[in-house]
């Protein structure tokens, strides 16, 4: 592993590099930080999809991709006087010791549990109206469904034992089979739909399951098996659309016996 003085010369090496093409490179002359957005959005899905893959190499580099934006961010900020990267670590540096006082103060947290009350806690006397304005308008719903749960359960305000979550999620699917079954009102199911989601999405909190890695490797898993369906009709010179359901469950049973 490299020394202290080592990453300090890597970080650096990449400022120095960062601030050449932003000098002469065409490209990166041309980028702001609104033309950035999406490319950093992509790269940390990358990130997530090398995380789920458990491949360390692959995280390895597609942090790199990481850093490079976040310095790039701070060059472009650094133009207008705005910040720098030393204003950036600086921020997040203060940042962490003001919200971990039982490391930097004298506040006792003996768990995990402790120390995520303690953090929302010290995020209202920070001046936040409501513990919910941490959470990003635009984070994906399953994520921000997840994040939401998490931040009022940081007050308190959650349920005690999971059987009472399952509880509730058999009694969100009891009501939207009841709309469906009354007159299949679009709006009211829709409602209904998301209350199931919602209810489903605390069950997996409850329970220590992240409920977007489980769906991202549901949709693997069948993506999987339909390519597999896919290649055995293909082997028989048929279509899909020629096949009927019996005969492709053949395969999808075979694909699920590979697994």
């Amino acid at each position: 592993m490299n020394t202290m003085e080592d990453k300090l010369s890597a970080f650096e090496r990449l400022l120095n590099i960062m601030e050449d093409l932003r000098d002469k490179c065409p490209w990166d002359k041309e980028q702001t930080f609104e033309s950035l957005r999406h490319l950093t959005i992509e790269e940390t899905y990358e990130l997530s999809e090398a995380v789920i893959d458990k491949d360390i190499d692959g995280i390895k580099q597609e942090l790199g991709d990481i850093m490079l934006h976040l310095v790039f961010y701070a060059i472009i900020g650094s133009e207008t006087n705005s910040f720098d990267i030393g204003d950036v670590l600086n921020y997040i540096n203060e940042k962490l010791i003001y919200r971990h006082p039982h490391i930097f103060g004298d506040v006792e947290a003996n768990d995990a549990e402790t120390v995520k009350d303690n953090w929302e806690k010290i995020k209202l006397k920070e001046g936040r109206k409501s513990v919910l304005s941490g959470v990003p308008v635009s984070l994906p719903p399953l994520v921000k469904a997840y994040r939401i749960q998490e931040k009022a359960r940081g007050v308190g305000f959650d349920w005690e034992k999971p059987n009472q979550v399952w509880d509730k999620v058999l009694e969100e699917l009891n009501e939207l089979k009841h709309e469906f079954d009354s007159d299949g009102n679009k709006e009211k199911m829709e409602n209904e739909l998301g209350d199931l989601f919602f209810a489903l999405i605390n069950y997996a909190r409850f329970i220590n399951v992240n409920p977007e890695d489980a769906l991202e490797k549901t949709n693997r898993k069948f993506i999987r098996r339909f390519q597999y369906l896919e290649s055995k009709a293909k082997e028989m010179g048929k279509s899909l659309h020629d096949m009927t359901l019996d005969e492709m469950d053949i395969f999808w049973e075979e694909a699920k016996k590979m697994e």
